[in-house]
């Protein structure tokens, strides 16, 4: 097929989207859970602040927050990794 489609990603780019996935999901394991919650609900599952914090039950500002300490977490973990976001 065409190697101008969108969608072909060359093997070696796609073992290091898989590893760099990997090294995220190890991190995600070690935030507290709230912050874990509300990364994943707002991140990975694309809801809105007001979406996630139904879902936590709490209020929106706290969604906020957990997601800020997350991502913060986070980057702090995957740069003592070597990898820069």
């Amino acid at each position: 097929m065409a190697s101008d489609s969108k969608f072909f990603e060359p093997p070696a780019e796609q073992l290091e989207r898989s590893q760099l996935i990997a090294l995220i999901e190890k991190a995600l394991e070690k935030l507290p859970a709230r912050q874990r919650q509300a990364f994943l609900l707002r991140y990975w599952e694309e809801m809105d602040v007001a979406q996630a914090a139904k879902i936590m039950g709490c209020s929106e500002g706290s969604v906020k927050t957990h997601c800020s300490r997350a991502t913060h977490a986070l980057a702090v973990m995957l740069q003592k990794q070597g990898i820069k976001l």
